[in-house]
């Protein structure tokens, strides 16, 4: 007989791993609708920038905003600890690659000027766009009403991994329902990978949830700390508690697939599986407006004991119109992302991104090499 093993595994799959089937019935692209509800705000495209330093600037969210997604700025990184952060953007891409996280501790050890945090946001809101800011649920509490009094349109309270019942040796956490009770405005939470935490957070009184630990270019959490679940896996799971909170209640809560993004196929299998958006970091730093010129790094990297990233050089492809619309003339799915996403719709017959939600996915471990012999020996 077998030895009983002590933990059964279940098998997660990332976007490498599946393929989208197409519909029975299909439909020209031009015919369908990208648009995307996070609470009371709707935006044209389901996608938005992480809050990143080295992709999103006050600057590059109204350039969200004329694209019709959402920029998030970081209301903890160096806009709000510097009066001129971009002479510190500078240092840090000019750093040395054996240097960078120990400088990158040092600037980031500078306190956040709470004056600053008001300022950054009317900074977006005079472009005319929509103004969404990220904190840690540490400096929430405290920090985000300056952030709505300012004009801020959303908060998102942004961690490696999110629960409703977090343990800490403070009297009093972070609790959600009166965060989102004093502030009257969405409140978007991550990050979580699984069906019960998701459905935890969803009782609270949150509009969207973010979904993904570890998987994002500049993030080192699943080297540091072995924590994460692939991306599909994850955004299954938490769909899942949407879909039976939704049924249960009637309120809709936003599921939005954070990181691990690099191709409109990925951005694609990510609805098929159930967001209702998508966060990319890496794929806009490397549009030329972005702050970080070509380089970026994880919220996690200047942490002062256990950095849990890394700023990586991801290069300058194109302008942010090429990225989401193009035109372009890359073959390998890393520009037009909104042009990959009506194409496959179009595919699936999927008039809305609710349509997507039903379409078929199978597993497929070879989708990226089956008689890809000459593009893999290039």
């Amino acid at each position: 007989m077998g030895r009983r093993l002590f933990k059964e595994l279940e098998r997660s799959y990332g976007f490498d791993e599946v393929a989208i089937v197409p519909g029975q019935v299909t439909i020209n692209p031009e015919l369908t609708s990208t648009k995307m509800n996070v609470g009371s705000l709707e935006f044209e495209i389901p996608i938005m920038a992480s809050a990143m330093d080295g992709a999103v600037s006050p600057g590059f969210a109204s350039y969200m905003h004329e694209m019709g997604g959402l920029g998030v700025l970081n209301a903890e990184g160096l806009y709000t600890r510097y009066d001129d952060p971009y002479s510190v953007l500078e240092e840090i891409i000019s750093c040395p690659q054996d240097e960078v996280t120990e400088f990158l501790q040092k600037v980031y050890s500078e306190p956040i000027k709470e004056e600053l945090i008001g300022q950054r946001v009317r900074e977006i809101k005079n472009s005319g766009a929509t103004c969404a800011v990220s904190f840690t649920p540490q400096n929430t509490k405290r920090m985000s009403p300056a952030a709505v009094e300012a004009g801020a349109d959303m908060i998102v309270v942004q961690s490696t991994v999110t629960t409703a019942r977090h343990m800490s040796n403070s009297y009093r956490g972070l609790v959600f329902s009166e965060l989102i009770d004093a502030l009257k405005v969405p409140v978007m939470v991550g990050n979580c990978v699984t069906y019960e935490v998701a459905m935890e957070l969803m009782e609270t009184g949150i509009d969207g949830l973010l979904v993904g630990v570890g998987p994002g270019a500049a993030c080192t959490t699943r080297e540091v700390v072995g924590v994460g679940v692939p991306q599909v896996t994850a955004t299954l799971q938490c769909a899942a508690a949407r879909e039976d909170y939704f049924r249960r209640t009637g309120r809709y809560v936003s599921i939005i697939t954070d990181g691990g993004f690099r191709t409109g196929g990925d951005v694609c299998k990510a609805m098929v599986s159930g967001a209702d958006g998508v966060m990319l970091g890496t794929p806009f730093a490397q549009a030329n407006e972005a702050p970080g010129r070509g380089f970026n790094w994880g919220m996690a990297n200047p942490h002062p004991e256990l950095p849990r990233g890394t700023r990586i050089s991801v290069g300058t492809k194109g302008s942010l119109k090429e990225i989401l619309y193009g035109p372009t003339s890359k073959t390998d799915g890393t520009q037009n992302f909104m042009g990959a996403l009506k194409v496959a719709m179009g595919m699936v017959g999927a008039y809305t991104l609710r349509d997507l939600h039903k379409a078929e996915m199978v597993i497929a471990p070879s989708i990226k090499t089956e008689g890809k012999f000459f593009q893999m020996s290039r």
